[in-house]
């Protein structure tokens, strides 16, 4: 069986590489829109409601108004902008979430696509809130180094000028504000009552990311060990074709000193690892920000939802 794809906003750098996740694929007829009618409301709107999914790869404001472009029942939508990550009637596509999401996804017509450091903050942090170690009304940080495709084309263009200016030459946080768009799904997601005190670092490599949560012992249920935490995490996410939780202290990543932020790219893959002394403990999960991060956890979830194979296309 053949199912047609349409993806609105396909010149974007997740668009982009959800042609390239597609382009290979034989149980899929990708819609395309001519250039000179991109911004056609008519003619999206008839290419959205002949697609069995579309993926959105629209601004906040665009995707809420393709969203209300459908008009059958029919057509799923994989929505990739912050639009609809917490609003009521969208499934938060993330499988390996919970039990019972992908049953969520699988019957949903409206899915939305979680951010990428949402991703990597909410795969480490809900299976500790979840197993009971780690209490809703803990006070929690993140920190997040990422490359700077998350940027998209403007950041993209900006880190590839040559010469490079000096100040694009060391790792730069931003997010001051303390009110970064991810942060209403990283704390719904994960069961937390206040969102964590997020700091996002982008620096002068084109993909990979990795999300660093620090605690002390204090902050989690009394009486839980290292061992617990990283048991923790290999329960929640048995068997998860995409989850890798590593042991604990991971001796590979000890040996070196140093933390592979780019060790995902170019996979659907995210790694978890857990680093701990007597008193304290750090959570880091790694993933390719245009891959689990953005693209290819939209063609996960149309996977799942067109009841194929999970990883079908993906690595």
């Amino acid at each position: 069986m053949t199912f047609k794809v349409f993806v609105d906003g396909q010149e974007g750098t997740t668009g982009l590489r959800i042609h390239e996740y597609l382009a290979a694929r034989s149980d899929i007829e990708v819609l395309r829109i001519d250039a000179d009618k991109r911004k056609d409301p008519a003619e999206r709107s008839r290419l959205l409601n002949a697609a069995d999914v579309a993926f959105l790869c629209l601004p906040d404001a665009a995707s809420r108004e393709a969203a209300f472009m459908v008009n059958n029942a029919n057509t799923c939508l994989i929505d990739a902008s912050t639009a609809h990550r917490t609003a009521p009637g969208w499934a938060f596509g993330l499988p390996e979430l919970a039990p019972g999401q992908r049953d969520a996804i699988r019957q949903a017509k409206r899915i939305a696509n979680p951010g990428c450091h949402a991703s990597a903050f909410i795969l480490a942090v809900r299976p500790l809130v979840d197993a009971g170690l780690l209490p809703r009304d803990a006070a929690v940080s993140a920190t997040s180094i990422t490359g700077y495709s998350g940027g998209g084309k403007s950041m993209i263009a900006e880190y590839e000028q040559q010469p490079l200016p000096a100040h694009l030459t060391a790792p730069r946080p931003y997010g001051l504000g303390l009110k970064h768009k991810h942060l209403p799904e990283m704390m719904a997601h994960t069961g937390l009552a206040s969102p964590p005190v997020f700091m996002p670092v982008v620096s002068s490599f084109y993909k990979g990311l990795a999300v660093s949560v620090p605690l002390h012992f204090s902050q989690f249920k009394a009486g839980t060990t290292p061992e617990q935490v990283q048991a923790a995490l290999a329960a929640h996410y048995e068997g998860e074709r995409f989850i890798s939780v590593k042991p604990l202290r991971d001796a590979a990543t000890l040996e070196t000193g140093f933390f592979d932020v780019q060790a995902c790219n170019d996979t659907n893959r995210v790694d978890l690892f857990v680093f701990a002394s007597d008193t304290q403990v750090l959570v880091i999960a790694r993933l390719d920000n245009l891959g689990k991060g953005a693209s290819g956890a939209a063609v996960q979830s149309m996977n799942v939802h067109l009841g194929l194979e999970e990883t079908l296309g993906l690595v």
